[in-house]
């Protein structure tokens, strides 16, 4: 499970995802139409009393324990102080839930919980034991799927991204909370279309109160149809344990990452509008003379790309894709993101001629994604960095924005200086000695002294390398 950086667990080493006093999260409707559905809410003491039993008896024997184990390089301090001891290696395991979604062993877990494992293996509700090995890790939705060696006919729940979700449905988590074993909580939706968290980039996140806690990661969250409509993936929390703050990757994603792993794809292909944005403030509004401050304002468009060819400019807002209402960059990766290349997906834009709404056809970002072809600097103070110039589907690939120009680092060599100065495999060169980072030969050959300014998470930070 992904805690705050608050947050200390004691089973599972956490990533850190986002401050939860600061955000900016883009708020689910609360102006629902409940008159289209069939929820009612308890009329007497007796239907307090019923159970969640039929559905945990559908769901439960889905949900299993995984187990990852993987050798890490400790380095020791105290022993290189004095100029000896080499690194040892050191047994490291995770535990975490998954959720089997195929009856030949297709698993989906959380994409940290798996992340750099040499052994995975994965313990049934009944006790029977597979190993696995990893199908598709896309990091930037925190999902894994992975495969059960020698599995046939095993039990399955269903992906549900068809659901319509309400703020206020009731829902079950199941897990394996601090490893105690397969657990079940319930809940409530808490809110729904959670973005700019500061847990993955491009998702919407459902955020239940079911009590979650570390170990429960990549477990279900399910509805009362005893379908998938969600893993979990993260909570928010200042001492490790559930504060009743917990969010799942919806089953709209979940069903990508998995057609995409199953398909034989290495990984998920998400396609793009080609425009980059920022959320209307309250001071914005005002300006572009809108009624609330709601939607995104478009800074910048590629050209020739799906948005340009739709009309849509600089100084546009949009307010929702296909009738979803966007906030923020993060909302509108998300709407776009989840399409198939070459899809159509309305775009509602308002400026100073009103409002409209137009057809724009989604596509691949342009260029490609490829590090292999890689060169490695072999000569100046950058010695050992493997770079390539710079393109929208690198860029996207590796974390960076697909808007940027300069030179991306694709990694990051044992030997050289560049391991020193402590590179990233993502980190975008943007400046040398004050001019701009456009080819490989501004970086060739570099003399200590040199000033350099990166780019990494958004930041940029400068530096000379001595």
């Amino acid at each position: 499970m992904k805690t705050s950086s608050l947050a200390l667990a004691a089973a599972l080493a956490l990533a850190a995802c986002g401050n939860p006093d600061a955000t900016n999260a883009q708020e689910g409707p609360f102006d629902q139409d409940f008159g289209s559905t069939d929820r009612v809410a308890p009329t007497d003491a007796g239907a307090l009393k019923t159970s969640f039993a039929p559905v945990v008896r559908i769901a439960a024997p889905a949900v299993v324990n995984i187990s990852a184990r993987s050798v890490q390089r400790v380095r020791d301090p105290f022993w290189e102080f004095f100029g000896g001891g080499a690194p040892r290696a050191r047994v490291a395991e995770s535990i975490g839930s998954g959720v089997i979604v195929r009856p030949n062993g297709v698993v989906v877990t959380n994409s940290h919980v798996v992340a750099g494992a040499q052994e995975i293996r994965v313990t049934l509700n009944d006790r029977r034991e597979y190993p696995a090995t990893v199908l598709l890790a896309d990091e930037r939705s925190d999902i894994a799927v992975l495969q059960l060696e020698g599995a046939d006919a095993l039990p399955t729940v269903r992906i549900d991204d068809q659901e319509q979700l309400l703020v206020g449905d009731l829902v079950l988590a199941i897990g394996n909370p601090f490893g105690v074993g397969q657990t079940v909580t319930n809940g409530i939706i808490s809110a729904l279309n959670r973005t700019d968290t500061g847990i993955a980039d491009s998702a919407s996140f459902i955020q239940t109160d079911a009590a979650i806690n570390p170990g429960n990661s990549g477990g279900a969250l399910i509805d009362l149809d005893g379908d998938l409509i969600g893993i979990n993936t993260a909570i928010f929390s200042r001492s490790g344990a559930s504060a009743g703050v917990g969010f799942a990757v919806p089953a709209q994603t979940v069903r990508q990452v998995v057609d995409s792993a199953v398909g034989g794809e290495t990984r998920v292909i998400r396609p793009w509008l080609g425009v980059a944005v920022q959320g209307v403030t309250n001071d914005i509004a005002q300006t572009l003379g809108l009624p609330r401050p709601q939607g995104v304002v478009v800074t910048e468009v590629y050209r020739g790309g799906p948005a340009d060819r739709a009309g849509i400019g600089e100084g546009d807002v949009i307010t929702a894709v296909n009738g979803q209402e966007i906030n923020d960059q993060s909302g509108l990766n998300f709407q776009v993101g989840n399409r198939d290349p070459g899809d159509t997906v309305q775009v509602t834009v308002r400026n100073d001629r009103g409002a409209r709404t137009v057809n724009a056809r989604v596509e691949r970002l342009p260029g490609d994604a490829d590090t292999d072809g890689a060169a490695v600097i072999q000569q100046g103070v950058l010695s050992g960095l493997a770079v390539l110039p710079l393109n929208p589907a690198l860029a996207d690939s590796l974390g960076a924005s697909p808007f940027a120009s300069g030179v991306i680092v694709g990694g990051v060599a044992g030997q050289g200086y560049a391991a020193r100065y402590g590179f990233r495999r993502g980190d975008l060169i943007v400046q040398v000695n004050g001019r701009p980072a456009t080819s490989l030969d501004a970086i060739e050959r570099l003399p200590r002294g040199t000033e350099i300014v990166i780019e990494r998470g958004g930041r940029r930070q400068s530096a000379v390398l001595r």
